[in-house]
C-alpha cells in the first residue's frame, strides 16, 4: 500500500532524469516570451486558468506575475469559471490557460472557448501534440511532453519567464521586488 512497483519506479526515474534537459528545451522552444510580454505589460489584470494540477501551477504563475511586475493577476479553477469569474472577462483581456493535463483537455478547451467568446486573448500553455489546445491559442507557450508527475516543473518555467519579461517591460526592479521579504520576519 502506498508504493509503486519496480517497473513504475524505474520508468519514473528515467523521466525524472530527463527534467533538466527538458527545462532547457522549454526555454529554447519559447523565444517569443519577450515579445509576448510586450503585448501584455500594459494590461491592468491577467487571469490564469487551470484544472487539477494545472490549477496549482496557474496559482504560482499568477503569484509570480504579481510579485515582480505589479500587475494584478488572479488564478481561477477553470471548472468554477461560470460562478462569477466569467463576468470579469472583457475584450482583449489576457487569459493564460494551462492545458497540460491531457485527461482534462476537452473540459479545459470548453473554458477557453467561453473566455474567447467574450473577447479574451488566450495564451495557452500546452504540448505541441495537443491539437485541440494549439488550435484555440491566440498565443502559444509550448512545453515538451513528459510524465504527468513532472509536467508542472516544465509549465512553471515559461510562466516565470513571462513574468520576468513583463516586469522588465514595466521597468520594475526584478531583483528587488517592492514589499517582499526574503524571509519571514514578522508574526
Amino acid at each position: 500500500l502506498g508504493r509503486v512497483d519496480e517497473k513504475t519506479f524505474n520508468d519514473l526515474y528515467i523521466q525524472l532524469k530527463k527534467v533538466p534537459k527538458l527545462m532547457q528545451e522549454t526555454i529554447d522552444r519559447n523565444p517569443q516570451l519577450p515579445e509576448l510580454a510586450k503585448k501584455i505589460y500594459k494590461s491592468p489584470a491577467l487571469f490564469y486558468l487551470g484544472r487539477n494540477t494545472d490549477y496549482a501551477i496557474s496559482l504560482e504563475g499568477a503569484l509570480k506575475m504579481k510579485e515582480i511586475s505589479y500587475i494584478h493577476a488572479e488564478s481561477y479553477a477553470a471548472g468554477e469559471l461560470k460562478h462569477g469569474t466569467i463576468a470579469l472577462i472583457d475584450e482583449g483581456q489576457p487569459v493564460v490557460a494551462l492545458c497540460c493535463n491531457e485527461a482534462l483537455t476537452e473540459k479545459m478547451i470548453s473554458n477557453v472557448i467561453e473566455v474567447k467568446a467574450r473577447g479574451a486573448r488566450v495564451i495557452i500553455v500546452s504540448f505541441k501534440e495537443n491539437k485541440l489546445a494549439v488550435a484555440q491559442a491566440d498565443e502559444l507557450i509550448v512545453i515538451p511532453k513528459i510524465h504527468t508527475l513532472f509536467t508542472g516543473v516544465l509549465e512553471i518555467l515559461p510562466l516565470q519567464m513571462l513574468a520576468y519579461y513583463t516586469a522588465k517591460e514595466n521597468g520594475c526592479d526584478i531583483d528587488k521586488p517592492k514589499n517582499l521579504a526574503k524571509s519571514v520576519t514578522v508574526e
